[in-house]
């Protein structure tokens, strides 16, 4: 397996359609920009009209932009079915979207911010959309994680959405585990499904508008060292891009930088926590972001599995 794998090992994606969330800043952009670049039909699927149509300005190929409010399940069944109407088919879905350490706000729907967006919101859109990626071949849906998956994280079914007490730090660790817990169960159910695949990846320290909302006293030291610290977002968009793209990709796995303690370097599979990979945790997450979003996919149940003793 390529060792320094870059955007130049990308296999041609002509006649490809990819949806990218959060594609007009920071990873979303450079991963949305790479894909148009080596031949890809991409939309951009963003909150803010404007800034979305600045960023395709900015890029080359088929880029088109969709409107898409991942705080509100209104809008997101309002994009779907934009995108379902435009697209009869769909290779792509990377669910890049976030927000990271923001003071306690409730999205539209009443959903803790981070968990709302991070989560909640791709969950929505991904059954919304999958069922014009099961019939495609080498299909795949990517959702961004983080190594703050592993950071004070745990899903707190009693609490899910912070109103009894709150940390920004443990509710975006949360989301970012809800992720990789998300990935895994949806693979799971995706097996006897055609050839869909869903992967994660994450993209160490990179340096975009992800960090605006940490606290100030870790944001000054990031600043203070971040040419150690951080890579640009270019190379944290590769992983990303690997997981979508890399004929060797397997359902299932994890991509992350490939340099000391996965902050930056080429991409490579690396491992989540042991937590991410509790299957009982994850089917009873699934069920109950059904029962939040009101959405359901249109997949078979993975066999149910229960805690031991």
């Amino acid at each position: 397996m390529n060792s320094n794998w870059t955007e130049q090992d990308i296999p041609d994606q002509h006649g490809r359609v990819a949806i990218v969330t959060g594609a007009n800043t920071g990873l979303g952009f450079e991963t949305a920009r790479i894909l148009a670049a080596r031949g890809a039909a991409v939309v951009l699927a963003v909150r803010n009209l404007e800034k979305g149509r600045q960023a395709a300005s900015r890029m080359t190929g088929e880029v088109t932009v969709q409107p898409l409010d991942l705080t509100s399940l209104e809008s997101i069944r309002s994009a779907a079915a934009d995108l379902r109407a435009a697209h009869p088919r769909i290779d792509l879905l990377i669910n890049n979207a976030g927000v990271m350490y923001t003071p306690r706000q409730t999205t539209a729907d009443g959903f803790e911010l981070q968990f709302g967006t991070n989560h909640l919101g791709h969950f929505a859109l991904t059954g919304l959309l999958l069922d014009r990626l099961l019939p495609v071949p080498g299909s795949r849906v990517v959702t961004v994680s983080s190594t703050g998956h592993r950071i004070r994280a745990a899903i707190h079914f009693d609490d899910l959405q912070w109103e009894h007490s709150y940390s920004r730090m443990a509710a975006y660790g949360q989301a970012k585990l809800a992720n990789l817990m998300f990935t895994y169960e949806l693979q799971r159910r995706l097996t006897t499904h055609g050839t869909t695949v869903a992967v994660a990846a994450h993209p160490g320290v990179s340096n975009t508008e992800l960090v605006r909302n940490t606290p100030t006293a870790l944001r000054l030291p990031v600043t203070w060292l971040a040419p150690l610290l951080t890579q640009t977002a270019e190379m944290g968009a590769l992983p990303t891009l690997r997981a979508a793209t890399d004929p060797a990709v397997a359902g299932g796995q994890y991509y992350g930088p490939g340099g000391r303690g996965e902050i930056r370097g080429y991409p490579k599979p690396v491992a989540s926590s042991p937590d991410s990979h509790d299957r009982a945790v994850q089917q009873r997450l699934w069920t109950i972001s059904e029962e939040l979003t009101g959405v359901t996919f249109p997949l078979s149940p993975a066999p149910a599995v229960t805690h031991r003793p």
